[in-house]
């Protein structure tokens, strides 16, 4: 499964990426955040099984929504509780919004620090964002557009960012994957480690090594993306949807926690910065997640099955039947069940959208409500995601992107 950029991303184009829904206590939790130092697990578990989760209810009780807070703490073998994946990926959140907290209180423009002092080297950057531009307009093409509304120094950084993101997903996705071992990977991170420390090996790594000392952004996420890279040499099975957040978060949620420096929060928002990263986060995983739900017909020809293994054997089903691609009574209600679950993720990250610069939030609104629609492709398809590829036609792009301007002309936490 291929890593994305969600928040600008092009729906169609990019390399692979609320309606109302029934919602049973007990069986899905809404993501929520308490006051206490660490956020409450977000449960979003469709089937709780006592050997593998325990759900804990808040002292509240529930949500603004009345939604139970739940928090699911995933126990190993030994019958011990351990942190959740959720609860890991939070710590690296707190740490990317704790970079931009300093920056703001820094006052630092990103639009417009200079380039370094060096002769020529001016020039030199320049070739190198547009090499990083002419990828991104060759490769993806409505992702390019939505990025020409941001100022100069934002564009330019999330070229940089879509290249790199791109040249990793590569690596287990293009053309040579069959010959990508852990070395090649541990070459990659450590040449990562090199661009952020100013040592860019050719072009396109000077253009994301200027980009990071430019923004508040942190190489963890960048780290991370690699593990979901690790993951898919050697992972082709989840047991349950703890592993399977945490490859999400590894392929998709990363590009979130990258991309919000860059794409910047508005000046009158009153949102804390962990909250808009928590949407970030949410975006690409409810992007992942649609992913894995549109492409379960071409995951499987490849033996792979990106499904919550726990949940399809509590659903009535088996791996054959997924291989086997049959479209029954109980793979429908299974699939209703998964896409629940993707558009409480969306529901989720639509809330921080709005609290982003004001150049930012128009493509990223169009991004999250056609990908969004993907959803509504996969019922309008009677679920067959065995041998019908789900896909929003050109018409209701059209209809969907003056609807997702409009609604990037509200004010901030309207």
């Amino acid at each position: 499964m291929a890593a994305q950029m969600q928040w600008v991303v092009s729906p169609v184009e990019f390399f692979a990426k609320l309606g109302s829904s029934e919602v049973k206590e007990g069986r899905l939790g809404l993501l929520r955040r308490t006051q206490r130092k660490k956020p409450i697990l977000r449960a979003f578990s469709i089937y709780t099984d006592s050997k593998t989760a325990a759900q804990v209810s808040t002292a509240s009780g529930s949500g603004a929504d009345g939604f139970p807070l739940l928090a699911t703490l995933v126990a190993n073998p030994d019958g011990e509780i351990a942190i959740s994946s959720e609860e890991k990926v939070y710590d690296v959140v707190l740490k990317q919004a704790a970079l931009v907290r300093e920056q703001l209180s820094s006052n630092v423009a990103t639009d417009v620090n200079p380039e370094l002092a060096v002769p020529g080297s001016m020039d030199l950057m320049k070739e190198a964002y547009d090499r990083c531009r002419e990828v991104c307009a060759e490769y993806a093409k409505t992702f390019y557009l939505g990025t020409l509304l941001m100022t100069p120094e934002r564009r330019k950084a999330i070229w940089a960012i879509y290249v790199w993101c791109r040249r990793t997903d590569e690596l287990v996705d293009g053309p040579n994957a069959s010959h990508i071992t852990t070395s090649a990977l541990d070459r990659w991170e450590s040449r990562l480690e090199d661009l952020f420390a100013g040592r860019p090996y050719d072009m396109f790594d000077a253009a994301l090594s200027d980009t990071v000392r430019k923004f508040p952004v942190d190489i963890q996420p960048f780290k991370d993306m690699i593990k979901g890279m690790r993951m898919d040499l050697k992972k082709s099975r989840y047991n349950n949807f703890d592993e399977l957040y945490l490859y999400c978060y590894y392929v998709a949620g990363t590009v979130g926690l990258i991309s919000v420096p860059v794409m910047g929060i508005a000046p009158e928002s009153q949102a804390t910065t962990e909250s808009v990263y928590n949407a970030a986060l949410a975006l690409g995983i409810a992007n992942q997640l649609t992913n894995i739900l549109r492409d379960v017909g071409e995951d499987a020809r490849r033996g792979r099955i990106y499904l919550p293994q726990d949940e399809l054997a509590q659903a009535g089903l088996s791996e054959e039947d997924v291989f086997n691609g049959k479209v029954t009574d109980k793979w429908r209600k299974f699939m209703k069940d998964q896409i629940t679950r993707a558009r409480m993720y969306f529901h989720e990250a639509e809330k921080g959208v709005g609290e982003l610069s004001q150049a930012s939030k128009w493509p990223v609104y169009a991004s999250l409500y056609l990908y969004r629609e993907i959803l509504d492709e996969i019922e309008a398809n009677g679920y067959d995601n065995f041998t019908k590829r789900a896909y929003v036609s050109k018409t209701k792009k059209l209809v969907t992107l003056p609807m997702a301007y409009g609604r990037s002309l509200i004010s901030p936490s309207l």
